[in-house]
């Protein structure tokens, strides 16, 4: 896998072993920056993190700061890898190995907020996430945040009471941009 664009722009990095991690594909990852446009200074909240690509890629896009979240210890040592393989120290980006769920409520807890999250539960559990995440998303989305939902087309991942400002489907990926 590689950094599709920006400062880390064509530098490699691992995912991790198994079929347990779906990452997101290099020509799916440039089709969402490009529908996000710019994300200079943003606080990124990636779930269900798996190798970090959503939220390593908006980094090298300006991002000022990543949270990665993902309770699987072998997509969490990944992370750590990648991001100290490509320099990301924990001023740029910290690494939770904790429930995606458990994640949201600490945030809210610490009075974090996020401006753009990242969203790819795996597939056969995104219907019925979805409303547990919109809830609990709600109160940590800083104004005019945005979130991405990434699912598989026949089982999308809905977010009662975020509107969907963008939608298109990559093969079986169904990509969704939300706002509050």
């Amino acid at each position: 896998m590689r950094v599709v664009a920006g400062a880390l722009g064509g530098r490699r990095f691992q995912a991790p072993a198994g079929k347990d991690t779906r990452p997101t594909s290099d020509r799916v990852r440039e089709a969402l920056f490009s529908a996000l446009g710019p994300i200079d200074d943003a606080r990124v909240l990636d779930l269900f993190a798996g190798s970090g690509a959503l939220a390593i890629e908006a980094l090298s896009r300006g991002a000022a700061h990543a949270v990665l979240v993902d309770d699987d210890a072998r997509a969490a040592a990944t992370i750590r890898d990648n991001l100290t393989t490509l320099d990301l120290g924990s001023d740029r980006a910290k690494v939770r190995r904790r429930d995606a769920l458990r994640a949201l409520r600490d945030a809210r807890e610490a009075g974090e907020s996020y401006d753009l999250v990242f969203l790819d539960p795996p597939y056969r559990l995104a219907t019925g996430l979805g409303p547990d995440l919109a809830d609990s998303l709600l109160p940590i989305l800083a104004p005019a945040a945005r979130v991405v939902g990434e699912s598989d087309r026949r089982t999308p991942l809905d977010l009662p009471g975020l509107s969907t400002t963008f939608e298109r489907r990559y093969g079986d990926t169904l990509l969704r941009i939300h706002k509050a």
